[in-house]
C-alpha cells in the first residue's frame, strides 16, 4: 500500500529535501478519515568513541498509518488494503506541516464530526515568522 500524491503513487521522497507532508487516510469500508502530518526525517542517535552522535535519516513514512489508536486498530482489523493514503501537501518546514495540518482539520471540522473523522484532538503551536519563512 503506497501513498498517493496528485493521483500518482509516491514511492520516493520528493527532491529538494522537504521536511514532511500533510495526509489523509480514508477507511474505504466506513468512509471515516484521518488528517495528520508526517516527517520524512527522523534523528538517529548512536555512540561513536564514547560520544553521543546524531544524524538525520529517512523516517518510516512509507509504511506509516497514522498515530491515532482507533485508526491503527481498524487498519489491523480490516487490513491495509481497505485504506487509501493520500499526501495532500508537501511542506518545506515543520512549521508549515503543523500549520497546514491544523488549518485543514479546522476547515473540515474534524472534532465536530466524530462519525466521519478519527481525529479527536487538534494540537498545534506555530509562530507566524516560522510559517512566513523569516
Amino acid at each position: 500500500m503506497t501513498w498517493l500524491y496528485n493521483g500518482q503513487e509516491l514511492l520516493e521522497m520528493p527532491s529538494g529535501k522537504p521536511e514532511g507532508f500533510v495526509y489523509r487516510i480514508t477507511n474505504t469500508v466506513s468512509g471515516k478519515q484521518y488528517i495528520g502530518k508526517k516527517s520524512f526525517w527522523m534523528t538517529k542517535t548512536y555512540q561513536l568513541k564514547g560520544k553521543t552522535k546524531r544524524k538525520m535519516v529517512e523516517s518510516n513514512w512509507k509504511e506509516y498509518f497514522g498515530s491515532n489508536e482507533p485508526l491503527q486498530k481498524d487498519v489491523e482489523a480490516l487490513g491495509q488494503e481497505n485504506f487509501i493514503r493520500e499526501v495532500l501537501t508537501i511542506c518545506a518546514t515543520k512549521a508549515l506541516c503543523s500549520y497546514h495540518e491544523a488549518r485543514l482539520q479546522f476547515v473540515e471540522d474534524v472534532l465536530l464530526k466524530p462519525e466521519l473523522y478519527y481525529n479527536n484532538w487538534i494540537m498545534v503551536r506555530v509562530r507566524g515568522p516560522h510559517v512566513a519563512g523569516k
